[in-house]
Order: C-alpha cells, then structure tokens, then sequence
C-alpha cells in the first residue's frame, strides 16, 4: 500500500519545515515517509528549514530544490515552500548526489548511479526503475548529464525531474541532499517499484516561422540562424508579426516567442534569456549547431491544454497497469509561469480536473526531464511534465 501526504506553507525559514513537518506527520498519522521531497523559494534560510522538517516528521531520505513557484492542489504562489511524502512498503528508495556537475559531466552521472540499488543484485526484484532527478540548471549540461544516466543505467530506468529555481533571478539555485543545500550538483531520489509510475510530458507551443538553420551554436548560446545573428532573426520576426522587439529589454518578448529545435519527437523548446554583444541569444539550455530551430508562439489556453492532456498520460499508464492514481508531482517551466502571469492558474486548474480527488505537488522549475518511453524524452523548457504515483 501507497500512502502519499502533500503540504504547502507561506512560513519561512524554520518555522516553514515545522509547518510542512507537521503536516506530513498529520496526514501519515506520525509514520515516518521513506522519502520526502520539497520545493522552497530562496527567500528562505535552507539549513534551518530543511533541518526543522527532518526533525518534525523524521522522513528516511529528504531530497528537493529550490524554486521559482511552488504549489499544491489547495495552494500556489512564489515565495512559498511545498512538499509531497511518500511512504510504501513495497517499493524500495535511494538517494545519491552529484558536485561539481559544471565540470565532471561523466563522472557526475556515475556518482549518482552508485547510489542505485536496481543496478545490483539486490534490486533486480522489482520490476520498474525510475528516479527523481533535480539539477542546478545553471551549470550547464544537463541534457548530457540525463544521457550519461540513462547510458550507465542501461536505459532500465525511467527519468523525470526538473532545474532547480531562484525565483526568476537566474543567478544561484540549490539542490538539497538531507539537511545540506548544495550548488553546482544534481540530486537523485531513486524509486523501485512492482508497479509503474505514469510519466506525461506536454507542450502547447507551435512553430510561429519559417525552419532556420541553426549554423553556429556555443553550448546554451545560439550564435547565428541561416549564417546571420541569431539575434536579427527575432527582430525580423517581431516586425512580421506585429510585436515590439526592445533590445534593451527583450525578455518579454523572448517570453512569448522562444525557440523550438526540431527533433523526431516534435520539438524541444529552449527560453531566449539575453543576447551577447555580437548578436548571439543565450538560451536556458544547450541548442547543437545544424540542427534546424523555430520560433514558437502559444497562448494560455494551450498551455493549460498541454498540462491537462500530460497529466491525463500519466493517469492512464497507471490505470493501464490496474492501479489506482494516488497522488502527482507536477512540473513547468518558470518562464511559463512569468509568461502567463495570474493566468497560470488556468494551467493547475486544469491539472486538478484531470487528476480529480487525486493530491499534487510542483514546483516551477529551470527547466524539465523526462527520460521515459513513449514520451518526449530529454531536457526541456516550458514544458509540462506529471508524475503519477500508484496506489
């Protein structure tokens, strides 16, 4: 049996984790969670509030990151913290960490998969693999990172997590390993199971313009498009489609107009957070060179769409397998959420009428993974990403 707690609060620092403690401990009738994950907006004192929900409500494994918005089904906002528990036992849990991911991009992702016990002898009983995996983003590589794990891994084992936040800044995130926040360094919460997590991953964006070649590219800088400055082609499209094009302040534009590199999937969308001095666009994530790239538009509505029809995936893998829904973790970009404003509201109203009774927890992250089969696999922005726990 599953049992599944989810907790909110606009508490900060200590009295933040005691809050979420005590809401855990209340809703598992003070059983200890074999694993909590939490989500806290930099706003708060990490070391305190991490240590006072350990001490609440004693979970086996604490993992987490910070965030850029955080939510349940009965709260959203920013400069919150949120928390989703998970006790089961049936299913086994593992958490492992990986520094220094900026520069030991190999070796980060064997650091973590020592820490899984379904690659030994002992984890070979349960029948479905998957880890939790959140980021520090702004490293860099977290596309090759996700590639080295599931190479390491065999590709036995299912993927989903997200970049941890600084509330929109974009100067420093933390992952959390236990009581400690760390910079620079990914954190995994491994689940073994003998029943299948539902995993949906959706976009609600659509190519806005002509293909263009992506003819130099320098990891997330997109340098030039069709051999000129990446930047010219964001201005050219603004004066086609009637939008204003600030280059002292593109962000809103870039906001609403984001790139989308094709690939056999569809596309993989990557948010435009500035430009260099020589016309080049820094992106939130890596974009390869020779690949062909889109400037993408949508609107509320499709996003709320998109996140309604990745949850309905997720639900049904689980029904699929004779299992009942019991509780969500729900992933999207920051950039949507800044992009929509208030309206971004519509996008969780819409996740809790596709999950019905079922609890959810979320964060808006830096970035989304999914590594699963029959979804959009690898690293993304601006997409919704669902996790759906089995009763």
């Amino acid at each position: 049996m599953t049992d599944v707690a989810t907790a909110s609060t606009t508490e900060r620092d200590a009295a933040a984790g005691t809050a979420l403690g005590a809401q855990i401990a209340e809703q598992l009738n003070g059983r200890a969670a074999n694993a909590v994950i939490v989500f806290t907006s930099p706003q708060n004192d990490y070391k305190a509030l991490l240590g006072a929900l350990q001490e609440r409500c004693s979970p086996e494994l604490l993992v987490g990151c910070s965030s850029a918005g955080e939510f349940t089904a009965e709260a959203e906002g920013t400069g919150m913290s949120s928390a989703i528990a998970l006790r089961a036992d049936d299913m086994r849990f593992s958490a492992s960490l990986a520094t220094g991911i900026s520069s030991r991009r190999g070796e980060a992702g064997d650091d973590i998969v020592r820490g899984f016990v379904g690659v030994r002898s002992e984890g070979l009983r349960y029948r479905h693999r998957m880890a939790l995996l959140f980021v520090d983003a702004l490293a860099g590589h977290t596309e090759e990172l996700v590639n080295r794990l599931t190479t390491a891994t065999g590709g036995g084992y299912r993927f989903m997590g997200g970049g941890a936040g600084d509330d929109g800044l974009f100067q420093r995130t933390h992952v959390f390993h236990g009581t400690d926040a760390h910079s620079d360094a990914a954190v995994a919460l491994e689940i073994l199971s003998n029943k299948p997590f539902g995993i949906g991953a959706r976009h609600g964006w659509v190519p806005a313009s002509d293909p263009m070649r992506v003819t130099e590219a320098a990891d997330a800088c997109l340098v030039s498009l069709n051999v000129s400055p990446a930047v010219e082609a964001f201005a050219e499209h603004a004066l086609a489609t009637r939008q204003r094009f600030d280059r002292e302040q593109p962000m809103p534009f870039f906001l609403n107009n984001i790139v989308g590199v094709k690939s056999d999937d569809g596309h993989k969308l990557r948010v435009p957070l500035g430009m260099t001095a020589e016309g080049g666009v820094v992106c939130a994530a890596d974009v390869p060179t020779g690949a062909t790239a889109h400037i993408m538009k949508t609107a509320a509505p499709d996003a709320a769409d998109a996140a309604a029809a990745a949850t309905r995936d997720a639900v049904q893998q689980v029904k699929d397998s004779g299992h009942t829904p019991k509780a969500a973790l729900f992933m999207d970009c920051v950039a949507t959420r800044l992009r929509l404003g208030q309206e971004f509201s519509q996008e969780l109203d819409a996740v809790r009428r596709a999950l019905g009774d079922t609890p959810f927890a979320g964060f808006n992250s830096y970035g989304q993974i999914v590594r699963a089969d029959g979804q959009f696999s690898g690293f993304h922005n601006c997409t919704a990403v669902v996790l759906v726990v089995p009763g």
